[in-house]
Formats: structure tokens, C-alpha cells, sequence
């Protein structure tokens, strides 16, 4: 199933801008908090009323300021995983899943033998006469959901449901969630700051900043070969260079103060360059000059971490005084064994040359 959204809604700290199409499986939307993620899911699910701008779903119109539609949450048949998952405090497990149905089927037989199995399903079986406040943050999870399928919705919407669960948790439900959107027919929605999540979980990516979204793209691209600087800052990348052009496939890094190689066409425009830590490479200074993409830092820190090493630096070249501190600095990660081996090979402890392939370095607007 195809959704289109195409929505503006004046926000006040800012203006949600967004559009996107979602066809089948699993979009994500991935963006820092209050960026205008969770206010686009309630757009589509018909709390929130869009200034302009019209959502639909096969060709059902949901909304269209133009032509004054707008369906109720109820007639648009789409499911929202709210964060906090909203079930009724005061109501038992099989009275929260009755009072989602009851609306879709009015015969109580039918509803209660729909129950039993979605619970089943769910593995809630046990826990009829439970409360919310008396499930774990896993069980809340899954009668929220549950509650979802009973109403047979065309589209999900799940907003961050992961964030209130601690990891162990929260990695097997991720597996469970995993099985139940693979055999959903429908188009998913799955918001999120965690770029893990996003990866795992889906298909493709729209990324938001302060309310405007980018073009829908595969998952991979966005990990392999983001186009700007804001998507690969939600990719996981930590290093960046104010950067201009320098001859053919050749860029300066103004605050890293060196001249890079890089490979592949740069997008028009252009107005950084990004390297990821992990493909951030020392070299020992014996064997550094003349080498392509290759310059010396000063070693501000090195810090432990539980699996790896990370080397905090400054280019030698980094004089601009107008550049921004953390773009002077950059990070490279690798394991504590390479980092090991290389200290023992290296005599200067106080600074480090580094190199980077050209495929490595992403060309950003």
C-alpha cells in the first residue's frame, strides 16, 4: 500500500515541511528529538491537523486542505505505537484489547475469540487480568501492539517504541517487532533517533531536520553514501571539514588545513567533506611521506573504550581560526590489538599520522 504525505504545520519553534511516499514495507524517519518526527505520525493518524497539504493512502484521501478533507482517526484505519503505548491505566489487559475491537466488531463472541488468539499470537496468555501497571515495559509493549492488529489497520505508525526499554529488552522485542512487520501486508512507518534501529529494522529512509524531511532513500545509501552534511551526522559519522574544490575529484579541508583525494561525483555545491572514524587509518612516520591523503596530527587524548580505542586529534594544519573547535578535531577509532601494535612500533607518542582512502571521504552539501 502506497501513502503519500505532503503536509506543512507551523509548529512555532518551527515549520513541519515534509513529504515523503511510503510504498510497502518498512520506512523509517530518522531524526534528532524535536525534529518533528512523532508530530508527522499524528498528522497521518488524524490527531494533529495539518495547516496545508494533503496525506492519502491508495488513493484514499485522508487529508487535502485544498478540497476541506479531513477524516476522523477513526475512518483513516491506521494503527499509532505511541511511545508511552497509552493503554488504559484502569483497564485489564483483555479490556484495553476489548475496547480497541469492540468499534471494528460489535459481536462480543467474535471479539473475545479474535482476542484469545492475537493474544496467543502476542504471548500475553496469563496476563487477561493484568493491569498496565503491573506488566513489565516489554508486556506493555506487546498488548499495545496487540491492540494495534486487533483493529486491522492499513498502515502502522510506530513512534520510538523502543525508548522507554533498557537494552536487553529492548533487543529482544526488536527481534519480535522484526517477525510481526515482515508478515504485515501494509505500508510501516518506524520512527527514530537510533540510526541502529533504522538499519536493522528498515527497508528505507527518510531523514528530518527541524521539520523538513529528505527524499526517501535505501537504508544502505544513507550509511554508504549520504549527500548531506545532516544525514551523515544521523549515520554515525563524527568527522567533518568545511571543504571546496581543489582540482578534478580533489578537495580542500579548510579546517583540517590539507588538500584530499576523494572518489565518485561530488554533488553541486557542496560545502563539507566527512570521514567516518573506523576508516580513519594510522601510519607510522617513517613510512608517511609522499603518501596521498595522508597528514600529521597532534594527539589531544586517547581514551578506552569498552571494545576499541579512540584517538581524539588535531591536524598540524588546523590554523583557521574561524573554524568551528569540533571540526578541528577529529576522532579515529580502531581496536585496542591494532592500537597496540602500532604504539609499539611508533617512537613519537605525541602525535600521530593518519591516512584515508579516497573512497572513504563523503562529499557533502
Amino acid at each position: 500500500m502506497s501513502l503519500y504525505v505532503d503536509i506543512k504545520k507551523d509548529l512555532g519553534s518551527f515549520v513541519l515541511e515534509t513529504k515523503f511516499e511510503a510504498d510497502g514495507g518498512v520506512t523509517g524517519i530518522l531524526g534528532a528529538s524535536g525534529c518533528g518526527k512523532s508530530m508527522t505520525l499524528r498528522c497521518i493518524a488524524g490527531i494533529l491537523k495539518p495547516d496545508e497539504g494533503r496525506i492519502e493512502l491508495d488513493g484514499r484521501v485522508f487529508f487535502d486542505s485544498e478540497k476541506k478533507i479531513n477524516l476522523k482517526p477513526q475512518q483513516r484505519h491506521v494503527g499509532l505505537l505511541f511511545q508511552n503505548y497509552a493503554l488504559f491505566p484502569t483497564m485489564t489487559v483483555w479490556q484495553n484489547l476489548m475496547a480497541a475491537l469492540l468499534p471494528y466488531e460489535k459481536d462480543k463472541t467474535r471479539a473475545a475469540s479474535a482476542i484469545r488468539l492475537v493474544m496467543e499470537k502476542f504471548a500475553l496468555d496469563g496476563l487477561e487480568k493484568r493491569k498496565p501497571g503491573q506488566l513489565s515495559g516489554g508486556q506493555q509493549q506487546r498488548v499495545a501492539l496487540a491492540r494495534i492488529f486487533l483493529s486491522k489497520p492499513q498502515v502502522l505508525l510506530l513512534d520510538e517504541p523502543f525508548s522507554a526499554l533498557d537494552d536487553f529488552l529492548k533487543w529482544k522485542l526488536e527481534l519480535e517487532l522484526a517477525g510481526l512487520l515482515e508478515e504485515f501486508p501494509g505500508s510501516t512507518l518506524f520512527v527514530s533517533h537510533s540510526r541502529e534501529e533504522i538499519y536493522r529494522l528498515c527497508d528505507r529512509v527518510c531523514v528530518m531536520e527541524q521539520g523538513s524531511s529528505s527524499p526517501v532513500i535505501p537504508v544502505k545509501q544513507l550509511f554508504e553514501a549520504p549527500v548531506s552534511r545532516a544525514a551523515a551526522v544521523l549515520s554515525g559519522c563524527k568527522n567533518y571539514s568545511r571543504a571546496r574544490p581543489a582540482g578534478e575529484n580533489r578537495v580542500y579541508a579548510s579546517d583540517w588545513g590539507v588538500t584530499l583525494e576523494y572518489q565518485g561525483e561530488a554533488p553541486r555545491d557542496f560545502k563539507y567533506i566527512g570521514v567516518r572514524s573506523h576508516y580513519i587509518y594510522p601510519v607510522l612516520s617513517k613510512e608517511a611521506k609522499g603518501k596521498k591523503n595522508t597528514f600529521c596530527c597532534e594527539i589531544i587524548r586517547v581514551i578506552e573504550d569498552v571494545f576499541s580505542i579512540v584517538i581524539i586529534l588535531k591536524p598540524k594544519g588546523a590554523a583557521d581560526p574561524e573554524a568551528e573547535a569540533g571540526n578541528r578535531q577529529i576522532r579515529a577509532e580502531m581496536t585496542k590489538d591494532a592500537w597496540r601494535e602500532f604504539c609499539r612500533c611508533e617512537k613519537n607518542p605525541g602525535e600521530l599520522w593518519i591516512f584515508m582512502e579516497s573512497r572513504d571521504i563523503m562529499v557533502l552539501t
